[in-house]
C-alpha cells in the first residue's frame, strides 16, 4: 500500500516495484489529489484495488483521469475495472488499514499520524517515511507498534537500523546522524538574514519536495530526524549527535562502547532505503548503485554550527521537555515555512518563530502532564501551536 504515491517517496517506491514485479504487488495508492492524472496512471499501471484521495473536491478529477487513461489504453471495451475510490479526510486512514502486508507511509506532515496508527493497529508492517508521525505522536505510535513492526525509510534512520544490527543494544554508545548542511553550510547567522526562497530551495545534494527542502536549509529537517531517532531507537537525546557531511555518502553511524563506529555508505539515492524497507529484513539487489571505489573521493565531516543553525538544539530541548512539545515544534514549523514561502516571514524568522512558540507553551503541554492520550490531543496542541505561530508572524509583519 502506497500512501503519498504521487510524491517523491511514492514515485521512487513505484520505481522499485517496476524493477521487481515478481517481488511486489501494489494493492492501493493514495494521494492528496492535486496530481489527478498521475494518480490515475499509477492506479492503472499497477492494477490497484483501491485509490484514496484526501481532498474530496479532487475526486471527480481523479475519476475523469481514470476513464481518460483507460480510454487511452483501449480498456473501455471491458478490460477496465474501476478501483474502489475513497475520498475525504479519513480516506488515507481507511487505506492504511486495507488488507496488505506492508504500508509505505510517504505522506508529508503530521496528517500522516492517523494513517500510521491505523496501519499499526491493523497489524501491517509500516515502512515509515512520515517522520511527523513519530515527532507529533511518538507516545501513541510506540504504544500501537509491536517490536519490529516499523521499518524506517528516511535514509538516516535506515542507515542507523542497518548499523545497529552490528551489535547488541546495550553496547550502543551513540547514534551519529549525518546532515548535508543544506545550501547554507558555512554561513553565519548574519549571512542568512536575506536568504530568498529560491536560494532555500536549491539543495546541493537531494531532490526533495519544497517543504522538506526548506526544512533542510534551516536544519529543522535534521532536528525532526533527531526526535525520530530518539523515538525509534529509544536512546536519550544526549546520545544522539548531528555531524555535517556535505557529500551525503555516509547516511548515519552508530558508535559502540568498544570504540568502534559502524557507518552505512551509499551514493545519495532514496531508492536504496525505500527498497530496503519494502524488502525488510532482506536486501533488495540493485536498488541503487554502490560507491565507486575505483574513483578518488574525499569525505568531509564537521560539527554543526548551533549558533547559525539552532533548530537541532531547540528540538532536543523540546524532546527532553516531552509531552506535546515535539508536536508543537513541528506544527509551528509548518506554519512558519508556509509564511516564508508566501513572503510573509524572513528565513531566520522560521526558527525564531519556533523558539517563541515553544517558550510560550503552557506547562500542561509538556512532560507526563502533556502526554497525548489520543490523536485529538495531538491535534489540539498543534492547533494551539499554529494559531500562536500565525499571531507571532502577523505581529512581526506589522512592525
Amino acid at each position: 500500500m502506497l500512501l503519498g504515491s504521487t510524491g517523491s517517496i511514492g514515485t521512487q517506491a513505484i520505481d522499485i516495484v517496476r524493477a521487481n514485479p515478481d517481488r511486489f504487488r501494489v494493492v492501493g495508492v493514495g494521494a492528496g489529489g492535486a496530481k489527478a492524472g498521475l494518480l490515475a496512471e499509477q492506479a492503472l499501471e499497477l492494477g490497484v484495488e483501491v485509490i484514496a484521495v484526501a481532498d474530496a473536491t479532487a475526486l471527480e478529477a481523479v475519476q475523469r483521469a481514470l476513464f481518460a487513461a483507460a480510454n487511452a489504453r483501449d480498456w473501455t471495451g471491458g478490460g477496465f475495472k474501476m478501483p474502489k475510490l475513497l475520498a475525504g479526510p479519513k480516506a488515507m486512514t481507511e487505506l492504511a488499514a486495507w488488507p496488505c502486508h506492508t504500508v509505505l507511509n510517504g505522506i508529508n506532515g503530521s496528517i500522516g499520524l492517523e494513517p500510521t496508527l491505523a496501519a499499526l493497529k491493523a497489524g501491517r508492517q509500516v515502512a515509515l517515511a512520515n517522520k511527523e508521525s513519530l515527532v507529533a505522536g511518538g507516545a501513541l505510535v510506540r504504544e500501537a507498534a509491536a517490536p519490529g513492526q516499523i521499518v524506517p525509510v528516511d535514509s538516516e534512520h535506515s542507515a542507523l537500523a542497518q548499523c545497529l544490527r552490528s551489535g547488541e543494544p546495550e553496547r550502543v554508545a551513540k547514534l551519529v546522524v549525518t546532515a548535508s548542511g543544506g545550501p547554507f553550510r558555512g554561513k553565519t547567522r548574519d549571512q542568512l538574514a536575506d536568504v530568498t526562497l529560491d536560494q532555500a530551495l536549491a539543495h546541493p545534494t537531494w531532490a526533495m519536495g519544497p517543504v522538506v527542502t526548506i526544512n533542510s536549509a534551516t536544519m529543522v529537517n535534521k532536528a525532526l530526524e533527531v526526535i525520530e531517532a530518539h523515538e525509534l531507537f529509544d536512546l536519550p537525546y544526549e546520545r544522539i549527535e548531528v555531524v555535517v557531511h556535505p557529500q551525503s555518502v555516509i547516511h548515519s553511524m552508530v558508535e559502540f562502547t568498544d570504540g568502534s563506529t559502524i557507518a552505512q555508505a551509499s551514493p545519495p539515492d532514496m531508492r536504496l532505503p525505500i527498497g530496503h524497507a519494502l524488502a525488510w529484513p532482506d536486501r533488495l539487489p540493485g536498488s541503487a548503485r554502490p560507491v565507486d571505489w575505483t574513483q578518488a573521493a574525499d569525505w568531509h565531516f564537521e560539527p554543526l554550527d548551533e549558533t547559525a543553525f539552532p533548530a537541532v538544539a531547540l528540538a532536543k530541548a523540546a524532546g527532553r521537555g516531552g509531552g506535546l512539545l515535539p508536536a508543537i515544534y513541528n506544527a509551528a514549523n509548518e506554519e512558519a515555512v508556509a509564511a516564508f514561502r508566501d513572503g510573509r516571514l524572513p528565513f531566520l524568522g522560521i526558527v525564531d518563530t519556533l523558539e517563541a512558540v515553544l517558550a510560550a507553551a503552557p506547562a500542561d503541554l509538556s512532560g507526563q502532564a502533556g502526554r497525548p492520550g489520543s490523536v485529538a490531543d495531538v491535534i489540539e496542541a498543534e492547533n494551539w501551536a499554529r494559531s500562536s505561530a500565525r499571531r507571532l508572524i502577523l505581529d512581526a509583519s506589522e512592525r
